[in-house]
């Protein structure tokens, strides 16, 4: 009897405990559920919500919102320590801005050092409002401490973007504001020998900085380093005065300062170089900046330029860069009295950020010894570029890229675009880095005999602009669409004339009698000697009896075919109010070095 009672008590127990483990961990689990639901709503409440359900004078004391959703009291943080920031960063300007001052120094400068730095008493206000980006919510079960801390910073800044391109970091941009009263002196020597102590006066400063918390860890603070950068400069303010004198009575002396001062703000701070501020021990060298890809870049032509000329016609030229840098911008030259210009010109750019950086082209007006004039400028996103893909555009020029309100004709400027991102060389090749070459006389002559020994010469070290992709371009007319009426019966006697730009031969079609949709399918071959450096110009024209009106044209470089091999496509005529044509190329290459 007694074994049968000790029986079911056992039981009884047993049953007991399993259902309290089973009812203690639903407990525990909707406990997480209702944790991880209030976080998410925590990070979604704006400042009016909190209103909503707290009034004013619960918030803790150091949460104090202006009538612009401010939050006062990081100023008020920032003010508070401005003294131990200003020792600590009037030192590091020093040592790091120096080097780059002395790089960008312009030629009538000797030297151009600090001879005294503090950034004085008025501390740098956060304005605006506050931007912060996560980028890590699906790492929820290992980083609660995280998302809650940046729930509590959404709380307070009111202003989030979520993204889920990369899951290893936060970043947040925040708008800064610096009218301040520093001492800056630069001792200049000049290369006549004179030495100029030169005050900056009047700083005005207003940007957006970024920072980037990253990476992420589970040790607190929660993240490893700390990565700054000036993301967008919306004003740079300063005055140059002599000590004791007037800058402006030496000539060229004020610009120079100015040009190199700005340099180097671009070339030290502005995003995408980025600053790195090591939180936890660490390497961190994965944050630092480095090249991602090459831009190679032809500027091709523009057309209908405005003309800013009062006799004649402008003299354009263009200006292309990725970084405002001056070693780092590529000018064109001077076409001469021409509104369509055709530059035929290729340059190579070092790209760092293809996500956020572009493509600037200024086109000026040459006014010989006086400042040039800007005609247009215009800009291509990276991030809209296809690696491997060379892309054909047409930009229209705009007075000012900032302000898109301009709805003048200042023309159009064509480019043809390839990015080559590193690491990617075994998915498609670029022609203008190609080293698969046969041998040639400049080879042979570069050979030599060493002990002897022949010594093969390192084909690395020939330079992109020595390699000649020869061959043979085939291309073939097929039609044309939509041709404007040129005679007074509404038709047209359309034929196309071939020509390449370094080649005197010349080819046209047949003429083709009252139409404005003409069928040639005629094939023409050209011995091109230059492919990557030479362009195909076909021009339509309406045959006369007495002659030929000019129709349109269209002028394409041979990257494209010289990369694909053969293609079919249709092509807009230029200077026409409308019209196509149709066209098939192929390449048959021969790609060697140039001779000497």
């Amino acid at each position: 009897m007694a074994f049968l009672l000790g029986l079911f008590l056992g039981v009884v127990v047993g049953v007991g405990l399993v259902m309290g483990f089973v009812r203690s961990e639903n407990y525990r689990s909707k406990q997480r559920s209702e944790l991880a639901a209030t976080v998410a709503a925590f990070s979604k409440m704006t400042v009016e919500d909190s209103r909503k359900i707290l009034p004013a004078q619960f918030y803790p004391s150091w949460v104090v919102f202006s009538h612009r959703q401010k939050l006062t009291w990081l100023n008020l943080e920032l003010m508070k320590i401005w003294p131990y920031v200003n020792e600590a960063a009037s030192e590091l300007i020093r040592t790091s801005v120096e080097p780059v001052l002395e790089q960008y120094r312009s030629a009538i400068l000797a030297s151009l050092k600090f001879s005294k730095l503090t950034l004085g008493t008025v501390a740098p206000q956060f304005t605006g409002r506050f931007s912060c980006y996560y980028i890590c919510l699906l790492r929820v079960l290992h980083t609660q401490l995280i998302h809650l801390n940046f729930a509590l910073l959404n709380y307070c800044f009111n202003r989030v973007s979520i993204i889920e391109d990369d899951i290893s970091g936060i970043t947040m941009e925040l708008e800064l504001q610096w009218d301040g009263n520093p001492s800056i002196i630069l001792d200049i020597r000049t290369k006549l020998g004179v030495a100029l102590p030169i005050q900056v006066k009047n700083i005005g400063f207003t940007g957006v900085f970024r920072l980037i918390f990253k990476p992420l860890v589970e040790e607190f603070p929660c993240f490893g380093a700390i990565s700054y950068s000036l993301r967008e400069k919306k004003k740079l303010d300063f005055t140059l005065k002599v000590i004791g004198g007037e800058i402006s009575s030496i000539p060229g002396i004020s610009n120079a300062i100015e040009g190199t001062i700005r340099d180097a703000i671009e070339d030290t701070l502005t995003w995408p170089v980025r600053k790195i501020v090591p939180i936890l021990p660490g390497d961190y060298s994965d944050l630092e900046l480095k090249p991602v890809g090459i831009l190679e870049v032809k500027l091709v032509q523009a057309t209908g330029l405005t003309n800013k000329d009062l006799i004649g016609k402008s003299d354009p030229y263009a200006v292309l860069y990725i970084r405002p840098l001056r070693d780092r911008m590529k000018t064109s030259k001077v076409i001469n009295n021409d509104l369509s210009p055709i530059w035929n010109e290729h340059y190579e750019f070092i790209v760092e950020d293809a996500s956020t950086q572009h493509l600037t082209v200024k086109i000026y007006d040459d006014e010989g010894i006086q400042a040039s004039e800007l005609i247009g400028c215009a800009q291509v996103r990276l991030k809209d570029l296809q690696p491997g893909k060379v892309r054909d555009v047409w930009l229209k020029l705009v007075k000012d890229l900032e302000v898109q309100r301009d709805r003048k004709d200042r023309g159009q400027v064509h480019l043809e675009l390839l990015y080559c991102p590193f690491g990617m060389e075994n998915e498609f090749s670029n022609p203008f880095a190609s080293q698969n070459f046969s041998m040639t006389s400049l080879e042979k002559a570069l050979k030599s005999e060493v002990n002897g020994i022949e010594a093969e010469i390192d084909r690395t070290t020939l330079r992109k602009k020595d390699v000649i992709m020869r061959g043979v371009l085939s291309v073939t007319v097929i039609s044309a669409e939509d041709l404007p009426a040129m005679d007074v019966m509404g038709k047209a006697d359309p034929f196309v004339v071939l020509r390449m730009k370094k080649l005197e031969t010349k080819n046209k079609t047949r003429v083709v009698n009252e139409s404005l949709n003409p069928t040639w399918n005629q094939t023409f071959d050209f011995v091109v000697e230059d492919g990557l450096h030479d362009l195909l110009i076909l021009e339509v024209y309406d045959h006369d009896t007495f002659g030929k009106d000019y129709i349109g044209r269209c002028i394409m470089t041979l990257t494209r075919v010289i990369m694909e091999g053969e293609f079919t496509d249709s092509f807009p005529l230029e200077g026409a109010k409308s019209g196509r044509l149709n066209l098939h190329l192929k390449w048959a290459p021969q790609p060697i070095y140039r001779d000497t």
